[in-house]
């Protein structure tokens, strides 16, 4: 069936009465009859849902207004206006936007902050008779994760949950399509899709991989194409007749829920419904449903008939005595550095372990997940024995993980299935039962197919187990690889899902154990092992992985063996150097790159104490760090995780320089004024912004968000700023930067104006009269080092 969605209600509420500035949630108190007319309107153009007024209406958006203790009234009485507008001729979705915060490492706001504020409004909007909800707009994976987590624990209603991605096709923090549909589809999203940031013609690319990465219903809502600035007014370029014709091709695409965003009007959505009226919904092809686990930023697949997939083993204290006093201690240094390494030396998947006797290990793992996360694109393999320490991993893990292991035995069934249900977690299946290790291959058989049964009562299904061939010591059982091998293949035969296993365990007991490895492990990709869980550093696993991958034709006519064969017998060093291996300032410069805030301050000291000075070490290793990062950002080969916590390692480098020696060696390059303008409350882009500026060591006067232009023109004289940077989410408050920038000029202020936000383009900018646009934060940090130096 498709389904009709309403189009922007912004535009429609200013036409209505708004006044700038104003809480638009409150019209549904102070002015219900001019929401209710909207919702008509969109109606008798063809809706068959309709959205309520309460985008910006959780208890952290409210508070903005003053209004965080009459939450829940705003979206009872949005829920009920809808419904009255609606009847029998149209379903009401209950609107939930994004916080407008970072969600931590990212920001200030705590995941469970950010849960509870979403779960209220959930609740809210679900008792007050809502029929579906609709979290939309959210440029963060962890945000909308906090979200549906928290709607799907008040209310069965069907849940849409919408990202919007930017031009290079991936959010502001780097998810791209692919992974968002991995992730939201494991959790349980009811409709998967895309609103907001563009028009309909970029978005078609993003609706065929979302409908060809999930089995979820698929909902685009574009924007009427970007806005640009006449005659003082915000417009948009593509109007209804144009923004029609797109129907069809989304529709081909894979969406079957259609609507409109930013600049769309009940003409617009007239003009869709008409367009796919009496259409065919798309066929989607169902093929076998693969293994696919999901980082932020990266989905990996694991198949028989895929190349191997090798998860690093590195990330476990057990038999690591140095690595286990340091978890103990609370130092994390060398599980990111084990993490990094690892990914450099092939792992596509990262096993952690915390398993350390006397901490609290949930507290560990929750702490270690979340910095992981934020170093590498590799998905994460949560491994404990303990339910407490794999929910607190799971929860505040921004991808889909797996989980290490589930055996056939009931507590561990009882306690880690609901877990991977509500966390939306692939499993390993580990042939361990009540009577411990099955020794033959037919019994192992049957006791993941056990596993495989309960999980199927929890809701898992197809694309959701990794297969365990257990692996016993030949030294102490000579049938041990033989029942591997038989293992591997009764899996393929019977069940048809991945397998893995550890490997090293084969050859304990026995001399020359890489021999023994190697060996086995090329019999077992051979005999059907498709994710090996082992040590990436061995350069003898590695040359049997690379020979093997040539031999079974996932290296087609060995074309890669051949061109890495002058290598094979080279140590990694590369892969495993440490920053303090490198000459200093090349150190310094690696460990901002790699985010190691821990190791810098050590390092900068090192620096000064071999006779560098200030200068030369922010010029040659922290400044060129920060330039490598934005040519990488730039190509989306880093996304803003990486490129904040570099930004915060090269802060804490220069609170070490400041420190040591003389203010005037390192001084600030130039002070800001930052403001978010009069009447937006968006200030997540100017965050962002203002923090890679300060950690880029310019003084920063940040004003906030919804700031009056004269206050921005009295902080700019008082604080002789080099430059006044200017926000604007919302096409709305856009033309407020042309009077900014008008006062500046009439009060000879010297600053130069940068500005920015998701509605501003280059030709405004220009047309405005500021003096540099960026795109981005990284961008702005450029321009800004650009500006200070010429003047």
């Amino acid at each position: 069936m498709i389904h009709i969605f309403d189009g922007a209600m912004g535009t429609m509420l200013q036409a209505g009465g708004l006044k700038p500035g104003a809480c638009p949630e409150l019209m549904n108190i102070d002015a219900p009859e001019v929401v209710r007319a909207i919702h008509e309107e969109y109606i008798a153009a063809g809706a068959t849902i309709i959205e309520t007024n309460t985008f910006g209406a959780s208890r952290l958006k409210l508070d903005h207004y003053g209004l965080a203790d009459r939450m829940e009234e705003i979206n009872a009485a949005a829920v009920r206006i809808a419904k009255e507008a609606a009847g029998t001729r149209a379903k009401v979705a209950g609107s939930m936007g994004p916080t407008g915060r970072f969600i931590e490492p990212l920001g200030d706001l705590g995941f469970e902050e950010a849960y509870e504020g979403f779960r209220e409004q959930a609740k809210a909007l679900a008792d007050a008779g809502a029929d579906y909800l609709i979290i939309e707009t959210c440029i963060d994976i962890q945000e909308m994760r906090a979200a549906l987590l928290a709607a799907k624990e008040v209310t069965d209603l069907p849940i849409i949950c919408q990202l919007s991605y930017s031009e290079d096709g991936r959010t502001v923090t780097g998810t791209d399509p692919e992974s968002a549909a991995v992730i939201l589809d494991g959790l349980g999203a009811d409709v998967i899709g895309v609103n907001c940031s563009l028009g309909p013609e970029e978005l078609v690319p993003v609706v065929k991989t979302l409908a060809a990465s999930c089995r979820a219903p698929i909902s685009v809502q574009p924007n009427a194409g970007m806005p640009f600035l006449k005659d003082g007014k915000t417009c948009f370029p593509m109007g209804p007749e144009e923004f029609g014709t797109w129907g069809p091709k989304l529709l081909a695409a894979g969406a079957t829920y259609l609507g409109g965003c930013c600049g769309t009007t009940p003409a617009h959505i007239k003009a869709l419904a008409e367009s796919v009226r009496g259409l065919a919904e798309p066929v989607r092809a169902q093929g076998r449903r693969l293994l696919k686990l999901a980082s932020r930023s990266r989905t990996v697949t694991i198949d028989r008939d895929l190349p191997t997939v090798l998860i690093g083993e590195r990330i476990n204290p057990t038999g690591r005595k140095k690595l286990a006093a340091e978890i103990k201690e609370g130092s994390l240094l060398s599980v990111k550095k084990e993490a990094v390494n690892q990914v450099k030396a092939g792992a596509r998947l990262l096993d952690v372990n915390m398993g350390v006797g006397g901490i609290d290990q949930a507290a560990a793992m929750q702490r270690a997940v979340r910095e992981i996360a934020q170093i590498t694109d590799a998905p994460l393999v949560i491994d404990t024995s303990d339910a407490r320490s794999l929910e607190a991993g799971l929860r505040v893990y921004p991808g889909r993980a797996l989980i290490n292991s589930v055996s056939a035995e009931d507590a561990r069934i009882h306690d880690f299935l609901p877990l991977a249900k509500k966390y939306g977690a692939a499993i390993l299946c580990l042939p361990i039962t009540e009577d411990g290790v099955p020794k033959t291959a037919e019994d192992r058989l049957a006791a993941v197919e056990y596993i495989i049964r309960a999980a199927e009562r929890y809701g898992l299904t197809e694309g959701d187990f990794l297969l365990d061939a257990l692996v016993m010591t030949v030294s102490a059982d000579k049938n041990a690889c033989r029942q591997v091998l038989r293992t591997l293949a009764l899996y393929r035969e019977h069940l048809g899902y991945p397998a893995t296993m550890g490997l090293s365990n084969i050859s304990f007991g026995l001399p020359n154990r890489p021999l023994i490895n190697s060996t086995f492990f090329a019999m077992s990709l051979a005999g059907g092992l498709d994710a090996p869980i082992m040590n990436p550093y061995d350069d003898a696993m590695q040359n049997a992985l690379m020979a093997s991958a040539a031999l079974l034709g996932d290296d087609p006519n060995g074309i890669a063996f051949s061109k890495q064969a002058a290598n094979l017998a080279a140590p990694k060093k590369a892969a495993t150097a440490k920053t303090t291996d490198l000459p200093i300032l090349a150190a310094i410069k690696q460990a901002v790159i790699d985010g190691e805030k821990d190791e810098i301050a050590g390092l900068v000291e090192k620096a000064l104490q071999e006779g560098h000075d200030g200068n030369e070490i922010t010029e040659k290793a922290l400044t060129a760090a920060m330039n490598d990062i934005g040519v990488d950002f730039g190509a989306g080969r880093v996304f803003l995780p990486q490129v904040l916590l570099s930004a915060e390692t090269m802060r804490a480098a220069f609170e070490k320089l400041k420190e040591l020696i003389p203010a005037a060696a390192t001084a600030d390059k130039g002070t800001v004024v930052i403001a978010t303008v009069k009447g937006d409350v968006h200030d997540l882009g100017k965050n962002i912004t203002g923090a890679l500026l300060a950690n880029s060591g310019f003084r920063l006067i940040d004003l906030g968000k919804d700031v009056p232009s004269e206050d921005i023109v009295r902080a700019a004289i008082e604080h002789d700023a080099d430059i006044v940077g200017l926000c604007a989410l919302m096409t709305t408050t856009m033309t407020q930067i042309d009077k900014v920038v008008q006062e500046l000029h009439a009060a000879g202020c010297r600053a130069k104006v940068m500005v920015g936000g998701a509605a501003v383009t280059q030709d405004y900018a220009d047309s405005a009269g500021a003096d540099a646009y960026a795109s981005d934060g990284v961008k702005a940090v450029k321009l800004a080092k650009e500006i200070v130096g010429a003047e």
